[in-house]
């Protein structure tokens, strides 16, 4: 079987160095490089690696020379990511309070007012409590 750029097959680690691990698959050797081992940094590849695993591998390319790159990383399934969800503007402009700008700007000053007046009547209450006097 000839090795394709792209396939994900099964292979065994064979050696391990300082900047990849080896990894036979079908009868040949390709590279790992520490870069493609896991999503996070690895400092040292045995902390994730020892040899004889069985890891799955992503054939990332062949060259002319018969060099094999593998990565171990894109061989893993896709993390779902969250995504925020989508919000339909049509639907929110209706829960709005209808009015032309002034009388919404003049509504929101207003509230903004009360909870400033508010705000400020809880600070002045907060300093009123038992205080300590000094004896000097």
């Amino acid at each position: 079987m000839t090795l394709k750029a792209g396939s994900i097959l099964e292979g065994i680690v064979v050696n391990i160095t300082s900047f990849g691990a080896f990894v036979e698959i079908d009868g040949k050797t390709g590279l790992v490089h520490i870069s493609e081992v896991s999503d996070t940094y690895v400092k040292n590849i045995r902390d994730h690696l020892k040899e004889k695993d069985k890891v799955k591998v992503k054939v990332i390319s062949v060259d002319d020379n018969g060099k094999i790159s593998l990565s171990i990383k894109q061989a893993m399934p896709e993390k779902k990511t969250f995504k925020p969800a989508e919000i339909d503007w049509s639907k929110e402009k209706g829960k709005q309070s209808q009015g032309n700008f002034e009388d919404r700007l003049s509504r929101f000053l207003k509230d903004s007012e009360e909870r400033f007046q508010d705000l400020k009547k809880h600070q002045d209450t907060k300093g009123r409590g038992y205080r300590r006097t000094s004896n000097y």
